[in-house]
């Protein structure tokens, strides 16, 4: 198996696809108030890289991050079922990590939710820890908030 990561057109018939997938899986979880999911229009905008992970040319994943002036968020992170638990989420938010250094951003912040172990998992594994709410987020007990220092003591 060889999972290839690059970037994708948000709007492309695959993005869309696990888009749709991951709206569906996060709706399944989450009342509607706790679910804050950017557009397609707001994935495509400059300063938002998304990416797409592939077996074979078929898509099994994919990821954002947002460029913001103070720091980068991660969104839209999702693996297929089938394809969980073979380091392809590693490999998106590495991939994800890496755009942000080279954009010389210092800290990396992300919102997830308290029913889904795995993706909390993930996020603590690489080096993410949990912190206040921060930008427009409202107070909700089902976000979880982390974030992840790329350089120095930031």
């Amino acid at each position: 198996m060889t999972i290839a990561i690059e970037p994708l057109d948000p709007g492309s018939d695959h993005a869309r696809a696990m888009i749709e997938a991951l709206n569906a899986y996060l709706l399944g979880r989450y009342p509607p108030e706790s679910n804050h999911l950017d557009s397609i229009d707001e994935l495509s905008r400059k300063h938002v890289h998304f990416l797409g992970a592939f077996e074979d040319g078929r898509p099994v994943g994919c990821g954002a991050i947002k460029l913001l002036e103070d720091y980068a968020e991660i969104k839209r992170i999702f693996i297929d079922p089938d394809h969980r638990g073979q380091g392809t989420g590693r490999r998106i938010l590495s991939e994800l990590e890496r755009i942000a250094r080279g954009a010389t951003v210092d800290i990396i912040r992300l919102e997830t939710g308290v029913r889904q172990p795995e993706a909390l998992k993930l996020f603590e594994n690489h080096g993410y820890r949990r912190t206040g709410r921060y930008g427009d987020y409202p107070d909700d007990p089902l976000s979880v908030f982390m974030e992840k220092a790329l350089r120095g003591d930031t």
